[in-house]
């Protein structure tokens, strides 16, 4: 797999900040929407980000694959916490699913690289 999923997260990054120059107002409301949506609530953040890893991977969507695994991460998320959640993708995804599950694998252990986290 020759995707380096740090790469793809600081690339779109940096992307995304011309697109807040030049679109402010909708590029505030999209943050606005991230951050009450991932916000603790009923569910924990770290809840919030495994769906959304979730629909990541259904939506074959690298760049979202690699900032929900970024998030979860930081947010203390176990490599089982992680598969677990790979496998519920898998189920409901099928074949497609299971491509990019490996692609979210590869983005855990990029980011994860030199971290004991199971």
């Amino acid at each position: 797999m020759s995707t380096y999923y740090p790469d793809v997260t600081r690339d779109i990054s940096s992307h995304t900040r011309t697109l807040r120059r030049d679109i402010p107002d909708t590029m505030h409301a999209f943050s606005t929407l991230g951050s009450t949506a991932t916000a603790a609530g009923a569910l924990d953040r770290k809840t919030k980000e495994l769906i959304a890893l979730g629909i990541a991977i259904a939506t074959r969507c690298d760049g979202c694959i690699g900032f929900h695994t970024d998030a979860l991460i930081k947010l203390g998320a176990t490599k089982t916490e992680f598969e677990e959640a790979l496998g519920v993708a898998v189920y409901m995804g099928g074949g497609p699913s299971l491509m990019y599950s490996a692609h979210a694998m590869a983005a855990w252990e990029q980011f994860a690289e030199g971290k004991d986290r199971d």
